[in-house]
């Protein structure tokens, strides 16, 4: 990079003959300008995140002091080059949505080189086939939406035949908001899916509780609810399985409410936009594939509930009038 910046600076004071070769220079300089620009900025927009981080984690009450919160920088559609700078500025966690998109970068030759200890974050939706190739990508850390046991089981059996040496970390996703567009588990049966993987994934590390919650709440028209659910979902899950608060976490807050989340007690924000900018590339062929698949296998799984829902009232009212 040093030599061809060299060459480029010298480019002006040469005789060029030849418009063409002119261009060149000067779009190739703007070029390498526009690169330092950007990975200036991506640092900086870094440094502001985690300095807000810190002052909303000093502002929450004194039991909710014992760790830092950890930022997830969410690079869903971004270039390697911009992870690979995010990483440089001491960045380390990064979230993806898409199992094609995670798995090309987390196999990708020059990351693995450069980025030895990266650790990737799964937070979007997980279909139950792909649960196999999510796995294999290198460096993953945590898968944080787990929402049913169908899914539980699969990634308990696929990484246990893996015989990794320990299991994967994961979330329970909750849906607090009551949003169909999203996923997750009800809040009503969430303690019963933390029992399921509990006493029944020995592969998996149930690290704690998610939600993405409403994105019409304005954190400036008071506390989230959603949030408020999220907490106090951890309260009675930790009350039942007779265990602290402080061994679940809880991972709420993006972008535009993740101050407020880290006041509330949230310990992992999933923050993209903020520090990379807006999420404007267009999405490849087989992501475009991937996320037609998740919305059709969401609605299937949201007709199996439905029916199991008919079915329990069905045996309900069936021994009532017995």
């Amino acid at each position: 990079m040093e030599e061809l910046q060299a060459k480029l600076a010298g480019c002006g004071n040469k005789l060029i003959k030849g418009k063409k070769r002119i261009i060149l220079c000067v779009t190739v300089t703007d070029m390498l300008r526009k690169m330092s620009t950007e990975a200036s900025s991506i640092a900086q927009k870094l440094k502001t995140v985690l300095d807000k981080i810190q002052v909303a984690s000093d502002k929450r009450p004194q039991a909710l002091q014992y760790a830092s919160p950890l930022l997830v920088a969410v690079s869903k559609t971004k270039s390697l080059d911009m992870v690979i700078e995010a990483y440089d500025a001491g960045q380390r966690h990064f979230g993806e949505n898409y199992v094609q998109e995670v798995e090309e970068k987390g196999h990708d030759i020059e990351l693995l080189d450069h980025c030895e200890d990266i650790k990737w974050h799964f937070i979007g939706r997980l279909q139950r086939n792909k649960v196999a190739k999510l796995l294999g990508v290198p460096n993953l850390y945590m898968i944080e939406t787990v929402d049913n046991e169908r899914l539980a089981k699969a990634i308990n059996d696929t990484w246990g035949r893996l015989n990794k040496p320990a299991p994967i970390k994961c979330l329970a996703q909750v849906n607090t908001s009551g949003e169909e567009s999203k996923s997750g588990c009800t809040p009503d049966s969430t303690l019963e899916l933390v029992r399921y993987i509990k006493d029944n994934c020995p592969h998996l590390d149930l690290a704690g509780l998610m939600t993405i919650g409403s994105f019409d709440h304005d954190p400036k028209a008071g506390i989230n609810p959603d949030f408020q659910t999220l907490v106090q979902l951890r309260e009675d899950v930790c009350k039942a399985l007779n265990i602290s608060t402080e061994k679940l976490d809880l991972s709420m807050g993006m972008s535009a409410d993740y101050e407020q989340a880290i006041v509330m007690g949230s310990t992992i924000v999933r923050i993209g936009s903020t520090i990379f900018g807006a999420r404007n590339a267009p999405q490849s062929k087989a992501t475009q594939e991937e996320a037609a698949e998740q919305a059709k296998e969401h609605e299937q799984d949201k007709s199996t509930q439905e029916e199991a829902v008919k079915s329990q009232t069905s045996k309900m009212k069936n021994l009532s009038i017995d």
